[in-house]
């Protein structure tokens, strides 16, 4: 028997240190060569570490969610048959020698699961059915304010009366839930759910572009009745080898005209050297709902791409976003963001910026609605572009005049196609 220890590789780009995602194994298993140990991620990749040989795993370098330098220790195998000195694995599975000593291997603590739930200790019928619980007028008087059933609370005075600390407890304990049906107990249930990986990213990310970014919100209504007939003009007429055409290649485009005219919209703010870097090519960030959260993939020089081809390019990097085989590339450096909810996006919404741009556009749910037009009401389809604009770099009138461009070329569709 050897101890063979498996360290974090290095995955390169000059990583200093890798988040642990989580533990395919757990201590005392047996593995198999080549077999998933873990999950580690840099930035907005998840690479999986193999296992170099097989073995029983003695200790595990740390829980789910930690972080773990480069070539520091992630997991340590008993390896049968192994020498004295185990030989290093071939890169990138690097691996450090270690002599089987007569003491036992030390075990490190294993990783706390994902999900833990915790059981209140007075989930249980307080008192038997139909039994009136014993409570003073000034306890059952802050039960009902507080909406709680006195059935439901464990007394500690003489013969189960239910005291002040009683009831304090009990609404620590609960939550305060509102009043239980008669016969039911109340759930006290808690999860505790750790945040991890690309979901504890997306939270520090939207954390600090809160904190940084003096965000300054926009809604305007855009009436889309004609560029919806269009849409289904180009649809109906189009092959089947082309993508089909949403709302989303049109506002593209729009932005890409929008842009030519507003170039400050079109940039990334570097707060800490006080630079701001205005690009000339458009590269379009597309947010994305993945089944692992949020992510951004980049439709490059969008203002190089007529409508088909920026449709199938969104479509590409989107499903690759969500397939989860993005490049790191494709999921970075886009200029500025567009951001949709699709059926669900509601009747307004305050983006936020994705840092280090200055400007994101948010688009909410088509509905047809009653519009005033030549004296009378018709029915328009309407939809409202909720939008943020970093407020330190863009004023308030020039982000409302670069939503009044888009609504232009949006409301009158030819005008897409047409070039100054």
């Amino acid at each position: 028997m050897g101890t063979r220890v498996i360290k974090v590789p290095d995955i390169g780009e000059g990583v200093a240190e890798v988040e642990l995602v989580g533990w395919h194994v757990g201590v005392g298993d047996v593995v198999s060569e080549d077999q998933v140990l873990a999950e580690v991620m840099t930035d907005k990749a998840t690479v999986e570490i193999p296992a170099p040989v097989g073995g029983k795993v003695l200790a595990l370098g740390g829980e789910a969610g930690s972080s773990i330098a480069v070539g520091s220790e992630l997991i340590r195998l008993d390896v049968p048959g192994a020498p004295d000195q185990a030989e290093a694995p071939p890169p990138p599975r690097q691996s450090a020698p270690r002599a089987a000593e007569p003491e036992p291997a030390p075990t490190l603590a294993p990783p706390a699961p994902e999900l833990r739930t915790r059981i209140a200790l007075r989930s249980g019928p307080p008192r038997p059915p139909g039994e009136k619980p014993l409570a003073s007028p000034a306890v059952r008087q802050r039960a009902r304010d507080a909406g709680v059933d006195l059935r439901q609370v464990r007394g500690s005075g003489p013969a189960g009366r239910i005291l002040h600390a009683d009831l304090d407890a009990f609404l620590r304990g609960a939550g305060a839930a509102a009043p239980a049906a008669a016969g039911r107990v109340a759930d006290t249930t808690v999860q505790d759910i750790k945040i991890v990986g690309l979901r504890r990213q997306i939270a520090q990310r939207m954390v600090e572009s809160k904190r940084r970014v003096a965000h300054f919100a926009y809604v305007e209504e855009v009436d889309v009745t004609a560029l919806e007939g269009l849409r289904a003009v180009l649809n109906d007429g189009a092959g089947k080898e082309r993508t089909r055409l949403t709302m989303l290649p049109f506002l593209m485009r729009a932005v890409v005209r929008a842009v030519a005219e507003f170039p400050l919209m079109n940039a990334l703010y570097d707060d800490e050297a006080d630079i701001l870097h205005r690009h000339g090519g458009v590269h379009l960030g597309i947010a994305t709902q993945t089944p692992s959260g949020l992510m951004v993939p980049v439709v490059r020089h969008a203002e190089a791409r007529d409508l088909w081809d920026c449709a199938a390019e969104m479509r590409r990097v989107s499903e690759a976003a969500r397939a989860g085989t993005a490049a790191r590339d494709e999921l970075a450096g886009s200029t500025i963001t567009i951001t949709s909810l699709g059926a669900l996006g509601g009747i307004a919404s305050t983006p936020i910026v994705n840092r280090p741009e200055v400007a994101i556009i948010g688009v909410n749910k088509l509905a047809v609605r009653p519009v005033w037009q030549d004296g009378g009401f018709v029915p328009r389809k309407v939809m409202n572009l909720s939008s943020s604009f970093d407020h330190r770099i863009i004023d308030g009138h020039d982000a409302a005049r670069f939503i009044q461009r888009i609504k232009g070329l949006l409301e009158t569709p030819a005008t897409l196609f047409v070039d100054a």
